[in-house]
């Protein structure tokens, strides 16, 4: 039954692809009446036929005659006209002109089976669309199969389309149907397409001719047809594995951008004054809540900008975090310098006090922040890898914050301060270098960044009161493993972990690959204590 129904369908797209190539194009100006008629009769196998007339129509009518017959849109009126309602009015289905809706008309009914004829006809007759992304989608849907009488079809859509990217989509489309040839030269042709084409779909098509049965005799006669259809599937593996190295190290890039943002403010403050500050990690936290509540006034408040509220979010979230380090430096930190152990201790009860003090303004539960639209979807490269939007921003953020860093510590006063105490804390104080103002502004530049990580991070995923303790691991292995205090060893760490991290992870799965990379740090800090980039002056001897 399936078979005869699908011969039909054929048939009818055949039949009526011919009597449009034959038709002089003065008739072209809209749909036949004598094709329309069936629509609204009782023969099935009439209005199959019709069906596939319309998809094979050029008219651009035909597909908004099958949407509305397939959604119920479609009336017959007592004389034999029909009427697609648009929802704004009503047009004649043959001339596309507005009218009034004749008394007495009458929805036109289908039935599952015509609904799958509808499917069908619609692919085809999108060929015929004016937008390419249309034409496109159909020639996607027509790669994963059709019946050879519609080949003769596809090449008159192929010969016409002025769009690349389609042009590609119906060549596919036109050598699964050239698999099935007759010619040997034409499927070892078609074979070599398909491999081209790197999509992983056609495996199975290119697989069965390379099958054998029981008496050893190949399913395709043809040895030249069988050594295309092997290159073919190497090629698309190949492709494949491509994709897959492409797309881990994008995504390590990403994961090693954040850590970066992470890890950027702790490797100011731990270099500088050897604070180990637990409750960094907080403060990352606290720049994500502070986007959640600009956020919401966005909301409220200016909803016609609400694509702007990260940009917006990001100097909120820099002060405010710079505030809260800066505060934290000068009322407990500045008297436990020296002093490492209770230094831990009091920065983790900070950090208690942190998230609980979050969870008693904005509740235990996660909060949402959405990404704006320009942040959301993503760019599709080489067939089937999605990049998506908001992590390409993040490594571009990643990279202007680096930047921004760079430039203050090595074309400010507040660096020269900073870069002098680093090396060599007491003869920076002996030519009078405010030492105790510049650890306040150094707390408090470490605290920003780290604000301004939350920021990025508050686009990855929901925000919590337990964000931070993610990451504080993470950025203290970051800064010990590329230095203490130095920016180049900071960036090659993150970026490199989170690489490494995202090779490892379809082997081992995520919690081996973290327990892998601490071992390798812990090994490499046993050869090389001082990081990957050794601090200079006298403080590193």
């Amino acid at each position: 039954m399936r078979s005869a129904f699908l011969a039909r369908l054929v048939l009818g797209l055949a039949s009526a692809w011919l009597a449009a190539a034959w038709l002089p194009a003065a008739a072209a100006t809209g749909l036949s009446p004598a094709l329309l008629a069936p629509l609204a009769g009782d023969d099935t196998g009439a209005r199959l036929d019709a069906i596939a007339g319309l998809g094979a129509a050029p008219e651009p009518q035909a597909v908004m005659v099958l949407e509305a017959l397939g959604s119920d849109r479609l009336y017959a009126a007592p004389d034999g006209s029909l009427w697609v309602d648009t929802g704004a009015g009503t047009v004649d289905a043959a001339t596309g002109q507005a009218g009034v809706l004749p008394p007495q008309a009458g929805a036109v009914s289908v039935n599952n089976r015509l609904r799958r004829a509808i499917a069908a006809a619609l692919a085809t007759a999108r060929l015929h669309a004016p937008d390419p992304a249309q034409r496109l989608a159909a020639a996607q849907r027509l790669q994963r199969g059709t019946e050879p009488a519609a080949l003769p079809m596809l090449e008159k859509a192929l010969a016409g389309e002025p769009d690349a990217q389609v042009r590609a989509a119906l060549q596919i489309a036109v050598a699964t149907l050239q698999l099935q040839s007759d010619a040997a030269a034409v499927r070892r042709q078609a074979a070599e397409t398909l491999g081209h084409s790197g999509n992983a779909a056609f495996r199975p098509m290119l697989a069965a001719l390379l099958q054998q049965d029981a008496q050893g005799r190949h399913a395709e006669p043809d040895a030249e047809v069988r050594a295309a259809a092997g290159t073919a599937l190497h090629r698309i593996e190949r492709h494949l594995s491509m994709v897959e190295w492409v797309g881990n190290l994008f995504y390590g890039i990403s994961l090693g951008s954040v850590l970066l943002l992470a890890a950027l403010g702790l490797a100011i403050t731990f270099g500088l004054m050897g604070v180990i500050n637990m409750a960094h990690g907080e403060l990352l936290m606290i720049g994500a809540y502070v986007t959640y509540a600009v956020q919401a006034l966005f909301r409220s408040w200016f909803p016609q900008w609400m694509d702007a509220y990260v940009i917006a979010a990001l100097p909120v979230a820099f002060v405010a975090t710079a505030l809260v380090g800066m505060a934290l430096e000068r009322t407990v930190i500045r008297w436990l310098y020296g002093r490492p152990l209770e230094t831990l201790l009091a920065t983790w009860g900070i950090s208690l006090m942190l998230m609980q003090a979050v969870r008693t303004l904005f509740g235990a539960q996660n909060v949402e922040v959405s990404n704006p639209s320009w942040m959301s979807g993503g760019l599709t490269v080489m067939g089937s890898l999605v990049l998506s939007y908001n992590r390409i921003a993040i490594i571009v953020f990643a990279v202007l914050v680096v930047a921004f860093v760079w430039l203050l510590l090595n074309h400010t006063r507040l660096g020269l301060f900073v870069r002098a105490i680093t090396q060599n804390r007491r003869m920076a104080d002996c030519v009078g270098v405010p030492t105790g103002r510049v650890d306040m502004l150094a707390f408090g530049l470490g605290s920003g960044i780290a604000g301004l990580a939350g920021v990025a991070l508050s686009q990855l995923g929901n925000v919590g009161p337990d964000l931070g303790r993610a990451y504080i691991v993470d950025s203290f292995m970051v800064v010990v493993l590329g230095g203490v205090g130095q920016l180049a060893g900071t960036v090659v760490a993150a970026l490199g972990l989170g690489a490494i991290n995202k090779f490892l992870e379809p082997y081992s799965g995520a919690v081996m690959a973290k327990i892998t990379i601490l071992a390798l740090i812990v090994l490499f800090v046993q050869k090389r204590p001082q990081g990957l980039f050794a601090p200079r002056g006298r403080s590193a001897e």
